[in-house]
């Protein structure tokens, strides 16, 4: 049953792959686990990284919203919107449960479609990733490792009035053989109505050059530097969590945790499916489970003018909730040396605390297992996506999500539990304001399970790492924390 307990060991392998497909996800692997030596290459990359965190800072200086110089309130909306109707809008959003209205909230609404991409290039049979050291108004600890490009179609098309984003060119008509991944993809559903992102990797064969942010690194070394504090940023965890990766099981005994082969079952879990599941749109069961629960959703919500939301207060220099327990919306002037412009000024949403996600797993018959749900978020095109087991943002859930106590002691995690990543990432800084995240993978032992497991609701799910990245190239099947929690994933094996 979809809420119950894991079963045995599904099919193995890709049946129904494309030639041209199969090669792309054995390169992609293959370049992904090539082995490191930290050597001269790290030094250099080591020396360039601290020279971008000097020389690419940025102040944000909070500001009183009529500080914005190119921002204003509409008169009759309320809604709080650049001067060219470009980049996005501060609008209101009514969150209802069965039709009763049950929250008011302001949410910010970006009709254009972004690129988020990398470069690829293969050099000696080895993929590596041309990334970007980038700095955001909202980042809690200056640059960070971004995609080569970056971009709202407002950046593409120069509404700011600086140059284009350096090797944009690359991703606007790339020729089909050299597209690697391409979906289209979600973002915060709490905090964004509808934004999509198209998720890109983009191979090159002829020469390109560094600018001075942006450096060439195996792709290995990224995967690896993932579940670093704060150093791969939500737009790189993104393109990463979608990547098709199948990790061949290893050769011999599971040196680096013994105790239990986990490193041995996560990479068996990337190619463990259902006969009924392929990469070619068929997803079986795991596709019908979530098309029924969205179905079925009693949420619903509609953009209202910001002048029209209940329980929120505007002041001079924020919009906040009346009892100062969510998110609120604040305003900054920027200033930098390393972008298309060199001063600027926008809103900013700033959560009150710390946001949390979980993942819990467990090892079945030698296969990695994770416990996913079909979580509702009023601002998600579909209204429900695939979530991590537990998801807390920094704030107030609109959707109440089940409490994780129970969640945790259905699945298990009151028994013997250990926790295998233990990391804290910022999420978008071009947006929020110092918005992080906690991610935890935690292991749960089999034999712990309480009697009740089979009483899990039924919008949970037991599912492989390969089923998800089945999910993930439709686009708009996976939460961006479900996408961070594969790249997370990826470091590990």
């Amino acid at each position: 049953m979809p809420g119950g307990p894991p079963s045995g060991p599904a099919g193995t392998g890709h049946r129904s792959l494309p030639s041209r497909e199969f090669d792309t996800v054995e390169r992609l692997t293959r370049s992904a686990e090539e082995p490191l030596v930290d050597g001269a290459e790290w030094s250099w990359f080591r020396a360039w990284w601290n020279e971008r965190r000097r020389d690419d800072r940025m102040l944000a200086r909070p500001v009183a919203f009529d500080a914005l110089s190119t921002w204003g309130f509409d008169r009759e909306s309320g809604d709080l919107a650049h001067d060219s109707g470009r980049y996005f809008t501060v609008t209101g959003l009514r969150v209802r449960r069965h039709g009763v209205t049950v929250r008011d909230q302001p949410i910010l609404h970006q009709p254009e479609t972004g690129i988020l991409g990398f470069l690829v290039q293969e050099r000696a049979g080895v993929l590596r990733v041309l990334v970007q050291a980038k700095a955001e108004p909202g980042n809690i600890d200056g640059p960070q490792l971004s995609p080569t490009v970056q971009a709202t179609a407002s950046n593409q098309a120069r509404v700011h009035g600086g140059s284009s984003p350096p090797y944009l060119e690359y991703f606007t008509d790339p020729p089909r053989d050299a597209v690697l991944a391409d979906s289209l993809q979600s973002e915060q559903g709490i905090w964004f109505w509808q934004k999509q992102n198209r998720n890109m990797v983009v191979e090159v064969t002829s020469s390109v050059p560094e600018h001075e942010s942006f450096r060439w690194i195996p792709l290995a070394r990224l995967r690896r530097l993932v579940a670093a504090d704060h150093l791969v940023n939500m737009d790189a965890r993104s393109i990463l969590g979608c990547l098709p990766f199948a990790p061949a099981p290893l050769a011999g005994p599971d040196t680096r945790l013994p105790d239990n082969g986990f490193r041995a079952a996560l990479r068996r879990s990337y190619t463990s499916l259902p006969a009924d599941t392929d990469r070619t749109g068929g997803h079986g069961e795991l596709r019908r489970w979530l098309t029924a629960l969205r179905a079925a959703t009693p949420w619903s919500a509609r953009p209202i003018p910001l002048r029209q939301i209940d329980g929120w207060e505007r002041s001079a220099l924020e919009i906040v909730d009346g009892a100062r327990r969510d998110f609120r919306i604040t305003a900054a002037r920027v200033h930098t040396a390393s972008r298309e412009v060199a001063a600027w000024g926008q809103p900013l949403l700033a959560p009150r605390g710390q946001g949390h996600c979980v993942l819990v797993v467990m090892i079945v018959e030698g296969v990695l297992r994770l416990l996913v749900r079909a979580a509702p978020e009023p601002g998600l095109r579909h209204v429900v996506e695939v979530a991590p087991s537990i998801r807390v943002p920094g704030g107030v859930d609109p959707c109440d999500h089940e409490p994780s106590a129970e969640v945790l002691a259905a699945a298990g995690a009151s028994g013997a539990s250990r926790t295998r990543l233990d990391t804290v990432l910022s999420e978008e800084g071009g947006r929020f304001l110092h918005a992080d995240t906690r991610y935890q993978v935690v292991e749960v032992d089999p034999g712990s399970r309480p009697s009740d497991v089979d009483a899990l609701p039924p919008s949970y799910r037991w599912v492989t790492v390969g089923e998800l990245l089945t999910l993930a190239e439709l686009g708009h099947q996976l939460t961006i924390e479900t996408r961070t929690m594969l790249a997370c994933l990826h470091s590990l094996w």
